[in-house]
């Protein structure tokens, strides 16, 4: 039984904050909703959710957690039960949360130690339709989560969470490189790449169509952020891509048009992505290479098995 909604927020904790704040809330199109003593709550101008990106304040740069919905409260205790049942650690049980939109949910550890929190009754935000041409993020798309063992860490997320396996990006030399996994007939609400180390791999925000996505690329690019990879169009997924630095390092993603499946009738793909047309469709990316890969694996994660302070 698959008791999670979707994706709520994803919380990262930044050395350089201010420059990191800056950025979210300027070039990248979100809006500072909440700010207290080094630490800040950014929403999509188009999504019911109050923030989509929590930025912390820290010496050490770390992936402070991931946020999923249920559907009430009594979904949130089922879900605590089955996972204390499992011999999943919880960080916390269920109770009120202390954060704009408050609502009622807990803390867990996955597999390979990120603090992942699920929440039920959150307030909904007053949000607008984005106008045409408005090239900024309508909401948060999805998270790719680097992990050492992918097959360990997508076994971990069907047995516990309930999501299910839509793609697979393998390659001739390396074996299986990606995941993709869901929790509604949205392709994908996360994704598990196999990396050296625990850590973030992206962050996706969805853009309102293919004319705002290109004007977002151009202005991102336009500001000085480091692009990695893109404008293109990947074929797991169907949806464009273009990818971007964070003055942290992180990789933030702008797409649009990802794929939304008929989940009684879907069957996964085993995609080779050292073809180009299962990377990008388009032929209008700069190729992806193990450079471009590289910078994707991020930092070691400094948080695994290590809740954040708040």
């Amino acid at each position: 039984m698959r008791l999670l909604t979707h994706l709520r927020h994803v919380d990262l904790a930044v050395p350089d904050y201010d420059e990191q704040l800056d950025f979210y809330a300027g070039v990248w199109g979100l809006t500072k909703v909440a700010e207290d003593s080094g630490i800040s709550f950014l929403a999509a101008e188009g999504s019911p959710e109050h923030y989509v990106v929590r930025l912390r304040r820290s010496d050490e740069k770390r992936l402070d957690l991931v946020s999923y919905g249920a559907a009430s409260p009594a979904d949130v205790d089922t879900l605590a039960e089955q996972l204390l049942a499992g011999g999943v650690r919880l960080i916390s049980r269920p109770g009120t949360i202390d954060t704009p939109g408050g609502g009622y949910g807990f803390r867990f550890f996955d597999v390979d130690g990120r603090t992942v929190e699920v929440s039920a009754d959150v307030e909904v935000r007053r949000h607008r339709k984005i106008e045409e041409k408005e090239s900024i993020p309508v909401k948060l798309s999805h998270v790719v989560l680097n992990s050492p063992d992918l097959n360990r860490t997508r076994e971990w997320y069907e047995r516990h969470l309930g999501f299910r396996l839509s793609d697979t990006l393998m390659h001739p030399r390396m074996g299986e490189a990606m995941h993709f996994m869901r929790i509604s007939n949205q392709h994908h609400s996360m994704a598990i790449a196999q990396g050296p180390h625990t850590a973030l791999h992206h962050i996706s925000f969805e853009l309102r169509g293919i004319d705002e996505y290109m004007r977002g690329t151009g202005r991102v690019i336009r500001s000085g952020a480091r692009k990695l990879w893109g404008p293109g169009r990947h074929l797991a997924g169907d949806n464009t891509f273009t990818y971007f630095l964070d003055p942290q390092g992180n990789t933030v993603e702008y797409t649009t048009e990802l794929e939304l499946l008929d989940e009684d009738t879907w069957h996964p793909h085993v995609y080779d992505f050292s073809r180009p047309e299962v990377t990008d469709q388009w032929g209008t990316a700069n190729a992806m290479n193990e450079l471009v890969a590289k910078e994707s694996f991020n930092d070691v994660d400094r948080g695994c098995f290590v809740a954040p302070p708040v």
